[in-house]
């Protein structure tokens, strides 16, 4: 593997990750952030070009805006690397590949709906409409074998989801059913069906610990989304290899 160019893919991510925690802050609050310059919260100072470097301005000013003093909030580095670990990901799993492009796209899509859930417990309509014909296209040039799986993976995802609503009266939000949909183009019917899998296994470990840590209480709204999105990555990457563990313990 080349490590230069997989360096070169993490430094990509890096950048985009900065982005994509904008994207994930304003989209919910329909604040514009294609144009306007990035701000500190606190004091509204206007960022620099160096304040904007990944991870290295975190780094430079202690994790502290150098014009009020106010912590950074820990989550802008973490996510920078985050995205540029998984673009780094999705080369080594991928290489050039024209999957690769779907990759990164939903690598893309994940960060951004993993901050904004986070954040507003909320999936915005409008990251899922902007990716959605993306991915549609994407399993056309490079479609899944058999190619009607993407559709089924489509019906199967939002099917469930709408069910699981309906029978718990609200138990889980119209975006993580959405959310499923958008996924279901790009993972088919297996991969779907293990993505609400370990969707579900993550959720539940982590609201169990959350409740012994008292971090949480019994019948507190807490978002899914972020457990989808980690689900997704797993399954995505490593679903192939999950399914014939689980097939193989079966047989």
């Amino acid at each position: 593997m080349d490590i230069l160019l997989l360096l070169c893919f993490f430094l990509l991510g890096l950048v985009f990750g900065s982005f994509f925690y904008v994207v994930g802050l304003r989209v919910p609050q329909k604040q514009p952030f294609a144009n306007d310059r990035s701000i500190c919260p606190h004091c509204r100072h206007t960022l620099t070009w160096y304040e904007l470097i990944p991870i290295l301005s975190y780094i430079m000013q202690r994790g502290r805006c150098r014009s009020c003093g106010q912590r950074i909030a820990i989550t802008y580095p973490v996510v920078e690397l985050a995205s540029g670990g998984l673009f780094a990901l999705s080369y080594a799993e991928i290489g050039f590949q024209a999957e690769l492009l779907t990759a990164l796209l939903l690598m893309a899509m994940v960060v951004i709906l993993f901050i904004s859930d986070i954040v507003y417990m909320l999936i915005p309509n409008t990251i899922l409409l902007f990716f959605l014909p993306l991915f549609i296209i994407m399993r056309v040039i490079q479609p899944l074998d058999p190619w009607w799986s993407s559709i089924v993976g489509v019906l199967f995802g939002t099917g469930l989801l709408a069910l699981i609503i309906l029978i718990s009266r609200g138990g889980m939000g119209a975006g993580d059913m959405k959310l499923f949909g958008v996924l279901g183009v790009v993972f088919g019917l297996e991969k779907i069906i293990l993505t609400f899998f370990l969707a579900t296994m993550i959720g539940a470990v982590i609201g169990l610990l959350m409740l012994l840590l008292q971090r949480t209480q019994r019948g507190q709204a807490i978002p899914f989304g972020p457990y989808i999105v980690v689900a997704a990555v797993l399954a995505y990457f490593f679903g192939d290899g999950l399914l014939n563990w689980y097939l193989g313990i079966l047989s």
